[in-house]
């Protein structure tokens, strides 16, 4: 049975989809204050805590095992624990759906008109959003956020500014490795974050640009993460972004006449 769910699931993949570039406008400032690195980092994580509900419509790109999937998409979030994952075809028809938690899931399939639902693993997440991430790191994804939890007190191994950027450097000598962060010093945007091993070989690589401000928060249009631990790229285009709004919210429903599977 799961093997007949991946193969429903790599069906929903599309080839030739349009990007789209998303425009919004700037944080204008004439004066920059320069923060020093803790405020910096308190700052950052206070902005990307302040997002509470995220909806998305574009387009990603996944390769993982060797096999690229196309999709133009809609994401629903709603933190701490919802994500809801629309993919549409050609003229916006809805192919399949799925709703996941951190304990459980249901994805349906509109073609078939079946619904599978179960408790969540790493294999479900997988198999869902094909690329092989926890639960939490898949809601930052979509975000286009990174979470500075573990850097909120202590301070980086260097920190410095670069033209029009904040670096921070964490070396990790525990986990042997490294952590780059660059961030916007006017839209305090993390605009790319690099993980390297001590010898510098690149283990994780994300980028971030075609900011927009919801909430006062910079939030990308345009995310690229390559994990090459695992083998594994994620790319999102958004052509609309909206966030906390009344309007944002669940609204997962299947068929009554809709075939359920539990696994």
């Amino acid at each position: 049975m799961k093997r007949y769910l991946i193969a429903i699931l790599l069906v929903i993949n599309f080839g030739g989809i349009l990007f789209f570039n998303g425009c919004a406008p700037t944080k204008e400032v004439e004066k920059v204050e320069i923060l020093s690195a803790e405020r910096l980092v308190d700052k950052l994580e206070v902005n990307r805590r302040r997002i509470r509900t995220f909806e998305g419509i574009g387009t990603l790109v996944i390769k993982s095992d060797g096999v690229e999937n196309r999709a133009s998409f809609k994401i629903t979030l709603t933190k701490p624990d919802s994500i809801e994952l629309s993919i549409m075809g050609p003229f916006g028809i809805e192919l399949g759906e799925a709703l996941v938690t951190k304990k459980n899931y249901i994805f349906y399939d509109a073609l078939r008109n079946t619904a599978y639902e179960g408790a969540v693993n790493e294999d479900i997440l997988k198999n869902i959003f094909r690329i092989d991430l926890p639960f939490s790191n898949l809601m930052d994804a979509f975000l286009g956020a990174v979470n500075l939890t573990k850097h909120l007190y202590k301070m980086p191994t260097t920190y410095a500014v670069d033209g029009d950027k904040y670096v921070l450097t964490y070396v990790d000598s525990v986990n042997q490795q490294t952590e780059v962060y660059r961030v916007d010093i006017r839209q305090l945007g993390i605009t790319n974050y690099d993980v390297k091993n001590l010898s510098g070989d690149e283990l994780f690589i994300g980028s971030y640009s075609d900011f927009g401000l919801l909430e006062n928060v910079a939030v990308p249009y345009t995310v690229n993460i390559n994990d090459k631990q695992n083998d594994q790229t994620l790319s999102i285009k958004y052509k609309k972004i909206s966030a906390n709004k009344p309007y944002i919210h669940i609204n997962f429903s299947i068929p009554a006449d809709a075939n359920i599977i539990k696994w």
